[in-house]
């Protein structure tokens, strides 16, 4: 059976988006999967930024690829799209790419909000590539949310643009998602995100934790491939609350959420000290972890491995995942951006896309 391509959208186009995907072209490391990429730029800007990076010896040799129109004057076509790339000549090209075009000339480490619609385009076209099970999976590049918000970019229930989770949430008519960063040492998710700290108790609610656990065990199942996964849970409170002394959260709205599924035979744990859930001894005992908020996991995990560490969606209807860094404008068609996090990216989107398939 032939695999579904994987697709990746660069982004920002003054950013590093597509310096690594550059990158990781020359280096041959998109062969090493064994699906096509496809990748969403615009060509002249992707041209451009490939001549820069040869001028500034980040480059040794242009990668090849092959261009066809993602659109015209109307929105894009899905079967006249995949006509059109199965009509392309067989070479050795390293990526499709899926050109769209820019509402203003790119210039390198410069944001022009005049190309803030070109962005949203691209994580338009993703959502309906991947809805439509034409790709495998979406991987993501860096975004500059300032640029989208700047030109009115709005989501779907006309608010500002938030980023690219509650994007593809609204896209998909999903009532949650869940973000989860992963990289060789842990998984963790995450109950509320971008709060600030002084809001995050009022958003840890029974459903709210009912939601994030359900979502995590059922993407452990589907996208991971794990049968029965095993899942330790932090408390919100220091100490987890030391018995109420700390917080009553861990007794009235955690525990007792966390029991419902332990009664139903769920590998889960009660509300845990973070400072202790995040040793070695109780990491090598779990698949994922569920931290209650943002700082309260993520610094962890990124303290043990930065460069490789993925972002992923759980809860959506096909495969999200991300790099870990922002649009890098300072390096952008220059020396110092890093491909790691986008090859692990595609990594693991394979990995998800490849235990799927196996599954049905």
């Amino acid at each position: 059976m032939r695999k579904l391509p994987l697709l990746i959208t660069t982004g920002e186009p003054a950013g590093i988006g597509m310096d690594v995907v550059l990158l990781l072209a020359e280096e041959g490391k998109l062969q090493d999967f064994d699906r096509p990429i496809w990748v969403t730029a615009e060509a002249e800007a992707m041209q451009a930024r490939a001549d820069k990076l040869l001028a500034a010896g980040v480059l040794s040799r242009c990668p090849s690829w092959q261009t066809v129109a993602a659109e015209g004057n109307t929105k894009l076509d899905t079967e006249e799209l995949i006509a059109q790339i199965a009509q392309q000549p067989t070479t050795d090209s390293a990526f499709i790419l899926l050109d769209i075009a820019c509402g203003a000339p790119v210039v390198a480490g410069q944001i022009d909000i005049n190309n803030a619609i070109m962005v949203a385009r691209q994580l338009e076209i993703a959502h309906q590539l991947a809805i439509n099970n034409t790709v495998a999976a979406i991987v993501t590049g860096p975004l500059q949310k300032s640029a989208l918000i700047d030109a009115g970019i709005k989501l779907l229930d006309g608010t500002m643009f938030s980023g690219h989770t509650e994007f593809f949430m609204q896209q998909s008519g999903c009532d949650k998602v869940v973000m989860m960063l992963a990289n060789q040492s842990m998984k963790v998710a995450l109950v509320t995100t971008h709060l600030a700290l002084k809001d995050v108790p009022a958003a840890i609610t029974s459903q709210n934790v009912r939601q994030t656990v359900q979502i995590v065990l059922d993407d452990m199942r589907t996208k991971f491939g794990l049968a029965a996964p095993r899942i330790l849970v932090c408390g919100l409170n220091p100490h987890a609350g030391e018995g109420g002394h700390l917080g009553m959260e861990e007794i009235e709205i955690i525990n007792p959420v966390l029991q419902e599924f332990i009664a139903a035979g769920v590998n889960i744990s009660q509300a845990m000290p973070a400072d202790t859930l995040f040793t070695p001894r109780h990491l090598a005992e779990c698949d994922a972890v569920i931290a209650m908020f943002h700082d309260q996991g993520l610094p962890v995990l990124k303290s043990h491995g930065f460069g490789d560490t993925v972002n992923l969606t759980l809860g959506l209807p096909y495969i999200r995942t991300s790099v870990d860094h922002g649009t890098a404008l300072d390096l952008a068609g220059g020396v110092g951006a890093s491909s790691t996090s986008l090859y692990q990216a595609l990594v693991m989107a394979d990995e998800m896309a490849n235990k799927a398939l196996a599954l049905h």
